[in-house]
């Protein structure tokens, strides 16, 4: 005979989530158990409006009751464990609620997610049952929709079922997964139909179930939650009616009731008691349809039976939603218009829900197989007993390996293996097993069946107890063991008190206890475990006591103290050293100093304590440094230790300290360690400055300077310091040490420079030189000059070695002045003639000599002639120009030795040497005149002769002034408005040429003189436009490069502007076309700009008409941009760049546009950025005079880039501000 098997998932494709055949759970899970109950608090009213009714559109709202009997679900997870999952949700925000729909209805669940914290969307699936994943079977019954909403970051996520049929309701499970995190919900659907009224059944015999020889025994069918089954009518038994009495009893006995009377599936029977109370429609298909339950007892056989309308209808029959087909379990039979289904030999396998299908509609039923009841055949005896005994309580029942229970009290007991209750079952007989009784174990114990029930009292007694082993009083030394031992006749728990306090067993005290003997054990004893100790037997009045006495002679605890028992102290400081003492009893303390007996109180006192004693110093001082000796004594013994003292200070200043080495900034300065260093090592220095003339003193190392020598650096040269010494130890730091000698830092000069001889003679050598650059706060006392003879042997030596002489040993070198010298020039005399030596020149100040300045070739002692030569200025190779009046000074220098001799001449003459003053050196000659006049023009001779050799030149020397008038004047002709004059050259020119004239008019009447012509070359001239009838005189100006004669030389005679006269006829000429295509008579030049200054760009344009003008930037029309202004006057065109950056570099174009033409001209505009007055870095200038800017930038260079005149004056005023205010 086939079994019931699920229903394949790819059958009945309309009803996308088949129903789920669920395993059973047990009926003894107490989780279920509470569960129960609470469902059993709401009345039965409450229980029947626990389905909704489905609004119109066939979606109905979760239910809010959950504690309604369907919402537990078809196959759910327990109660409980659902609500451990709630509160241990960490995903969703927004759980499917559980709901009810009816047949052919919509719902739809909702779940919420908040993404706020996920970095992707989460993992979402839907389950029906435990295992049925719903994706799977999305389709015209079944939609899953998903979403997002950007705003409030969260997912919705949303399972809606379409025309929900009756076998889609069930329990369902939500899973969302993101990563590690996990979050699962479980919720109910009802689907609800019409029905018709259920007959009257006995409900008790419909729910009895027993478990004989099957899997499911004693265990809650959860699968039959949401079906409904039909019961034969059973033999009719007493009336009870369970409903009722389960509705009136206590809470606390539902499970005692439904044990009692065999209900099994408590929740199970009020749901479906709940299903057959509903109204059922009538059928058109069915004229009679199945009963709402049947009842059969197992191994018997069933009928179902329906009564079609319309036999023709294809009938179908199915068992937990799987077809059934015709076997030799299953028979199938027709009879006019009833369709019978027999199933024989029902199993508890048969137990479950029914329909029939004829057409659309659908007839279900309920099938219930039920066991027979067990009866208890021999019942439980009453049994008395002693504590610690084996006690076995017996009964028989009718049926092998039953479900029985024990109760102890009305408390059912559970077979745990942690527990001291042990069930034993063999076969029919069950034993309840004690193993070793107790005292509490006294009560009334009960078994029950499903059929039967028998109980029996327990008692149990204490035997008389007897003291084997009694405690003895023991006197323990100060950490040994504690040892008590007693041992009683029987063996059951006691307690231990100490001074009738109770003691429990820790790491310290243990405590044993093996059958009739009891130990207590205390492996280390201490001070505090002295007492009177008792133990106290379980269930006796009576106790066992007996006494410890704990004995310890004196000791000294000195493990807190350092090396030899040395105790440090800072002087002045207060010491207050306890030394922990131990000793039974408590021992006397004695302090003494050597034969001294220190005493409760003054400066040094003792204190003594029970646990330790106190050495007390006041304000130690370093006298109390020394041994200090401490005894125990009490009748134990006693105990002495030496305890060191040591007062610590800080150490005593060092000496003042010496200053051994003074430089520029820097001078080097050492002492010697203090004499006393308080009891701990030196462990360092610091150095303190200051000027002699402040009291402020200045640290000079912030790190301890471990040496006695220090070297201090950063010190104004010039300037009187004096330095100081602290000492540094572990206590602290000393006072300071007295100040040093004033000492003020001073540098030597650096060597002379430009070195060079300036005469040499057979004996004597002249050398000069230029003063040291850097001569410093010390000043320059004078220089010394010193020699030595190219042969000496260190000289020598020096060659051989390939050294330089100069490093030769200071007593081969000769001092040639023995007192300082401050000129930059000395002659060395009473040298060998033909000697050979090497020259150097130190500067002295007060800090010593600076490093020599050595000449760098040997020196030959012999004089040498030097041909002469004149080494004319190149100004003066040309003819010399001065005016009248003005200075002249001129300087020729020459060479020639030795004492080369100068001669001049002028003109071929001797000079008269009170006109014009010679003065002559060896190495140049100068001729100077005061006051130039004419007369001094002329040439100039110069010889110079060194013995036969002769140099000479020649010197033009021209002096100008302005010229006299030119001669007389004449009017050579007038006619019309014209007049011709003639004239001739001044004789004196002013010993320049004549460069020009010019010509001046005044009318007769008024004399006022007015400039014709100026500038004029020629001796003749026609002077035109003059006004007819007037009269006119004429004067002329000769002209040169002085400037104008100082007087002119005028006309005798006047000319008469005739009225009458000839009429003078103008030519006729035609208008000349000024039209003009544009042109630049001055292009756009290539420029430089500087960053924040305005810059301006030029050109010059004609044309007829005149043009409009237009500028571009980069082929780019400038146009409203503030940055730019344009201006255009009388034919200049100006762009003027306000603040440029260097972003406004680049090409721009000037465009001019008229109707004849256009013409364009551009140019580059290079924008720099002037960092510390330097345009571009890296292109660094260094140009000398009054125009050079900041950093060497100069106006000249600027200028020469292209930067406008303005723009630089601008600049250079703001350069020169900034230097006023950093002075």
């Amino acid at each position: 005979m086939p079994e019931p098997t699920k229903k394949d998932e790819t059958e009945n494709e309309s009803a996308p989530p088949p129903p789920e055949k669920t395993t059973p759970q047990e009926g003894g899970n107490e989780k279920g158990k509470d569960v129960v109950i609470r469902e059993m608090t709401s009345s039965s009213d409450e229980d029947d409006t626990s389905v909704s009714t489905p609004p119109a559109d066939g979606v109905s709202k979760p239910a809010e009751r959950k504690d309604s009997v369907w919402s537990l679900g078809e196959g759910a997870p327990e109660e409980s464990e659902k609500r451990d999952d709630t509160q241990r949700s960490t995903l969703f925000i927004e759980k499917p609620q559980s709901g009810t729909v009816s047949v052919g209805g919509n719902i739809t669940f909702i779940a919420k997610v908040e993404a706020k914290d996920l970095l992707r969307k989460p993992n979402v699936k839907w389950f029906k049952g435990k295992w049925m994943d719903l994706a799977s079977k999305a389709g015209k019954h079944l939609q899953l929709k998903e979403s997002f909403e950007r705003h409030t970051k969260i997912h919705t996520f949303e399972m809606q079922i379409i025309k929900a049929k009756e076998n889609y309701a069930g329990n369902y499970r939500c899973e969302v997964s993101y990563k590690d995190k996990f979050d699962s919900c479980s919720f109910d659907l009802e689907v609800t139909e019409s029905s018709q009224a259920a007959p009257s059944i006995d409900i008790r015999s419909a729910f009895k179930r027993s478990g004989e020889g099957q899997d499911d025994a004693g265990e809650l069918d959860f699968s039959g939650l949401l079906k409904r089954r039909e019961i034969k009518q059973q033999e009719e038994e007493p009336e009870v009616d369970v409903w009722e009495l389960l509705k009136n009893a206590n809470p606390s006995e539902y499970e005692k009731i439904a044990f009692q009377y065999g209900i099994t599936d408590l929740r199970g029977m009020l749901k479906r008691l709940k299903r057959m109370r509903r109204e059922v429609k009538k059928s058109a298909a069915f004229a009679k349809g199945l009963d709402p339950a049947y009842q059969v007892d197992k191994g018997g056989k069933v009928r179902f039976m329906v009564e079609l309308a319309d036999p023709t209808v294809e009938l179908k029959w199915y068992k937990n939603g799987q077809e059934i087909r015709p076997s030799a379990k299953y028979i199938f039979e027709h009879k006019g218009n009833q369709r019978i289904l027999f199933i024989n030999n029902c199993t508890m396998t048969d137990d479950a829900r029914y329909y029939v299908t004829a057409g659309d509609e659908k007839c279900s039923t309920e099938l219930f197989v039920r066991d027979p009841p067990i009866l208890v055949t021999k019942g439980l005896e009453d049994t008395s007993t002693y504590v610690g005994e084996r006690v076995e309580l017996s009964c028989e029942v009718s049926e092998d390996d039953a479900n029985v229970k024990w109760f102890r009290n009305g408390v059912e007991l559970s077979n745990d293996p942690k527990s001291r209750y042990r069930i034993k079952v063999e076969g029919k007989k069950h034993t309840l097993i004690i193993e070793e009784a107790a005292k509490n174990d006294t009560a009334t114990y009960s078994v029950m069946t499903t059929g039967g029930q028998s109980e029996a009292k327990l008692s149990v007694d204490l035997r008389p107890l007897k003291i084997s082993l009694a405690l003895e009083d023991q006197t323990v030394r100060l950490g040994q063991e504690i040892h008590l031992k007693c041992e009683i006749s029987e063996n059951v728990e006691g307690k231990w008190y100490k001074n009738g306090q109770l003691i429990e067993a820790s790491d310290r005290v243990k405590l044993y206890h093996k059958g009739r003997i009891h130990r207590f054990i205390i492996p280390v004893s201490a001070v505090d475990d002295e007492g009177e100790y008792m133990f106290v037997p379980d269930a006796y009045n009576i106790n066992i006591p007996c006494k410890v006495h704990i004995v310890d002679p004196p000791k000294l605890h000195l493990d807190g103290l350092g090396e030899n028992n040395t105790v440090t102290v800072v002087a002045g400081n207060k010491l207050r050293l306890e030394i922990p003492i131990s000793g039974e009893p408590p021992p006397k303390v004695f302090w003494s100093r050597g034969d001294k007996m220190v005493t409760d109180s003054g400066r040094i006192r003792a204190e003594t304590y029970p646990d330790s004693s106190c050495l007390v110093i006041d304000a130690a001082e370093r006298d109390d440094s020394g041994p200090f000796r401490i005894t125990l004594k009490n009748e134990a013994g006693e105990d002495t230790a030496l305890i060191n003292i040591k007062v610590v200070d800080v150490p005593d200043p060092p000496q003042a300290p010496n200053v051994t080495e003074v430089g520029e900034d820097w001078c080097i300065m050492t002492w010697e360690p203090p004499a006393n260093d308080g009891g701990s090592p030196i462990l360092g220095y610091f150095i303190e400055r200051k000027k002699k003339q402040s009291s402020r003193w200045m640290r000079l190392n912030f790190e301890l300077c471990k040496e006695t020598t220090f070297e201090p650096k950063k010190m104004i040269e010039g300037v009187a310091y004096e330095v100081r010494v602290f000492a540094v130890n572990a206590i602290g730091m000393s006072k300071p040490s007295m100040p040093s000698k004033s000492f003020v830092p001073l540098a030597v000069t650096s060597p002379p420079t430009l070195l060079a001889v300036d005469t040499v003679t057979d004996t004597t050598v002249t050398m000069k030189w230029r003063p040291p650059d850097q001569i410093g706060a010390a000043g320059l006392d004078g220089y010394v000059v010193e020699y030595c003879f190219e042969g000496s042997i260190s000289t020598d030596l020096s060659e051989e070695l390939g050294e330089p002489p100069f490093n030769l040993e200071a007593d081969e070198w000769i001092v040639a002045n023995p007192e300082l010298t401050d000129k930059t020039k000395f002659t060395i005399s009473g040298l060998p003639t033909g000697s050979k030596i090497l020259v150097r020149v130190k500067a002295v100040n007060a800090a010593g000599e600076s490093e020599p300045k050595y000449y760098p070739q040997p020196i030959l002692v012999k004089e040498v002639i030097e041909p002469p030569k004149i080494r004319l200025p190149r100004h003066l190779k040309q003819t010399y120009t001065r005016r009248v009046g003005e200075t002249v000074n001129l300087v020729i220098p020459f060479q020639g030795k030795p004492r080369a001799k100068v001669s001049w001449e002028k003109n071929g003459s001797p000079i008269d040497k009170n006109e014009i003053n010679i003065r002559n050196t060896e190495n140049d000659t100068i001729i100077f005149i005061r006051k130039a006049e004419r007369g001094h023009s002329g040439e100039y001779d110069m010889k110079v002769e060194v013995e036969n050799l002769v140099d000479k030149a020649t010197i033009d020397i021209q002096i100008v002034d302005r010229p006299g008038p030119p001669e007389v004047v004449t009017i050579e002709d007038v006619w019309g408005e014209n007049v011709n004059l003639s004239w001739k050259p001044p004789k004196d020119d002013g010993n320049a040429a004549i460069t020009g004239y010019t010509i001046q008019k005044a009318d007769k009447k008024s004399m006022e003189w007015f400039t014709v012509i100026e500038h004029y070359h020629r001796t003749s001239a026609t002077i035109n436009e003059l006004v007819i009838g007037n009269e006119y005189y004429f004067r002329i100006f000769a002209e040169n490069m002085c400037g104008l004669s100082e007087d002119a030389t005028m006309t005798k005679e006047s000319a008469l502007i005739a009225k009458d006269g000839k009429v003078y006829k103008y030519p006729v000429y035609d208008d000349f076309d000024f039209s003009e295509r544009p042109l630049f008579t001055q292009p756009l030049v290539n420029t430089f700009a500087v960053a924040g200054y305005n810059a301006t760009l030029n050109c010059s344009v004609r044309g007829n008409p005149k043009p409009k003008i237009t500028w571009m930037k980069n082929k780019v029309l400038i146009m409203n941009d503030p940055r730019y202004r344009m201006f255009s006057n009388q034919g200049v065109c100006t762009l003027e760049i306000r603040k440029p950056s260097p972003y406004d570099g680049g090409t721009y174009s000037c465009r001019a546009v008229n109707e004849l033409g256009e013409a364009e001209v551009e140019c580059k505009l290079e924008v720099r950025v002037i960092y510390h007055g330097v345009i571009n870095p890296g292109e660094p200038l260094s140009l000398a005079g009054d125009n050079q800017l900041h950093s060497g930038l100069s106006f000249f260079r600027l200028l020469m880039d292209g930067v406008p005149p303005h723009i630089i004056d601008s600049y250079m005023r703001e350069v020169q501000g900034d230097k006023t205010e950093g002075k």
